[in-house]
């Protein structure tokens, strides 16, 4: 994907999921979580860990099937 499309999908307040080229699932709880630069797309997680991907391996962005509810750290 490229980053115009990117951030399209990153438009609303529900989480999601970001998947990879090589299979990876990032969960996002929202979409404040995610930075696209220049050159990458930096994902934080609710612990502030972060991930840094190439916008090219980014394959799709859904929005996540889990809830806080079924969250068990939430």
């Amino acid at each position: 994907m490229n980053r115009a499309m990117i951030r399209q999908q990153l438009v609303g307040h529900e989480p999601l999921v970001i998947r990879t080229s090589d299979g990876k699932e990032f969960p996002v709880p929202h979409p404040e979580f995610v930075l696209v630069g220049h050159h990458n797309i930096v994902i934080e997680d609710e612990q502030g860990l972060l991930d840094i991907l190439d916008p090219l391996h980014v394959v799709s962005i859904r929005p996540s099937t889990r809830t806080r509810e079924q969250d068990p750290a939430g």
